[in-house]
């Protein structure tokens, strides 16, 4: 059988597509994951953990929300070896398919009241499919996207699928707010469950884009190359080990307050200091929207200077602000509590925009799906995942913000020297593939 054509590197509408299919996709897969989010800070403990005390509820529902961050790095393993080996259309349409329906699935669930124990179990299995989906999905969206730009520009081409998190954010969110407003105090009865229903509609368009787009020109370079490996995973692990550590512990002070910004902020906001559920939401809403200019605009100014500098300020940023943000949520002024949440997203997306590109180009394109998806996901076992039950906790033990403070600069900390060690370049065993975009010599 012959090989396939090579897609042409030039074509304009090509690239297009594959930004318009990274993104679309991405921002369907969050959706997804970040409506579990908000439905785990909200509605799950009532839902699925009726039996426990109003808080044992809460650390219950972070703790089925948790089983999805802990799952993300197995799917970046399963999904990054064999996109690395076959390729990175195939596993976005893979892994599209299964968080899509284990989110729809979630959306038909019997409640604790219906079916007792087997509700939650339910529940933790279909969050752990939404997990292995998500870790698989990211590392081939932003090289599919990434892979088709030119080296020079390559922040800003990779921030394109970085704009799903806001974009799922918005749309989660919304949905939520919106249900809130016409179901009322059906919400928590059936309400909730449309927008993980909806899911469904959304998966259509996903697979219909990206059934369109064509295969990254760096992946078909290496494949018309003969130079695929085998076993990329255990070769990038073997290699590369201390690129993948590094892009895991560089992410510790964006992720872990990322999900303080925005889960952790519902539980915080409405029972320990009696805010209006949706007067948060919209908040997030809006802090969110405008994560819709911020992200690619730092990617683009990674390209424009030195993306380890635009990262260093976001750590030093979000460290900065961690004790003001809740000095102003605490002081439970609505304005006040706007400028805290929109802040504090503005300090992530300094570091979300330019990180694809900073992680990915730690590895060469024949194991860069596996070494830059494995390092990103592990990210959620150490940052993302526990840090809304470490905040928890610590609001418990000491009916305080000042300890979740320290631990958004403990974070910071921790990124801060990963960010310092990371390795500049690609690991000497992989091999690059040639620039499919070279810039043009200029004339003497």
């Amino acid at each position: 059988m012959a090989n396939p054509v090579t897609p042409d590197p030039a074509s304009s509408p090509a690239r297009r597509r594959a930004v318009i299919a990274s993104t679309v996709g991405t921002t369907i897969e969050w959706y997804d994951f970040f409506l579990y989010n908000t439905a785990a800070s909200l509605i799950f403990p009532a839902l699925f953990f009726p039996k426990q005390a109003a808080f044992t509820g809460i650390l219950l529902s972070f703790g089925t929300q948790f089983v999805g961050f802990a799952a993300r790095p197995v799917g970046a393993a399963i999904f990054g070896h064999f996109g690395d080996r076959i390729g990175r259309k195939s596993m976005l349409i893979t892994t599209l398919l299964l968080m899509g329906i284990s989110t729809f699935l979630i959306g038909v669930l019997p409640t604790y009241h219906t079916i007792g124990y087997g509700g939650p179990i339910l529940l933790t299995l279909l969050r752990v499919g939404q997990g292995i989906g998500v870790g698989g999905e990211w590392g081939g969206s932003v090289l599919l996207s990434m892979e088709w730009g030119a080296r020079r520009r390559r922040g800003l081409m990779a921030s394109w699928p970085q704009l799903g998190v806001p974009l799922g954010l918005v749309l989660s969110t919304g949905m939520v707010r919106l249900m809130t407003s016409w179901a009322g105090d059906s919400f928590d009865s059936w309400g909730w469950r449309i927008p993980f229903l909806l899911s469904a509609v959304l998966i259509g368009i996903g697979l219909y884009v990206r059934l369109r787009v064509l295969e990254s020109p760096e992946f078909a370079a290496l494949r018309d190359r003969a130079v695929v490996l085998a076993q990329p995973l255990i070769e990038v692990v073997r290699r590369q080990w201390r690129a993948i550590l590094a892009s895991a512990f560089v992410r510790m002070s964006e992720q872990a307050p990322f999900y303080l910004f925005t889960s952790f902020v519902l539980t915080y906001g409405t029972t320990h200091l009696g805010l209006v559920r949706d007067d948060l939401l919209n908040d997030v809403l809006i802090a969110a929207t405008i994560g819709l200019v911020t992200v690619p605009l730092f990617g683009f100014l990674s390209d424009r200077f030195d993306r380890r500098a635009v990262y260093g300020v976001g750590i030093l940023g979000t460290a900065a602000f961690a004790f003001p943000y809740f000095g102003l949520l605490d002081s439970k002024q609505a304005a006040l509590c706007l400028v805290a949440i929109v802040v504090s997203l503005v300090f992530h997306d300094m570091q979300y925009g330019p990180q694809a590109a900073l992680i990915a180009e730690r590895f060469g394109p024949n194991v860069r799906y596996s070494g830059a998806g494995l390092g990103y996901q592990l990210a959620s076992v150490i940052a993302g995942g526990p840090a809304p039950l470490i905040a928890a906790r610590i609001l418990e033990n000491t009916g305080s913000s000042d300890g979740i403070a320290w631990y958004i600069v403990g974070c910071c900390v921790v990124s801060a020297a990963a960010l310092l060690l990371m390795p500049a370049r690609a690991g000497a065993t992989t091999q690059e593939a040639p620039d499919t975009h070279p810039e043009p010599t200029p004339a003497h």
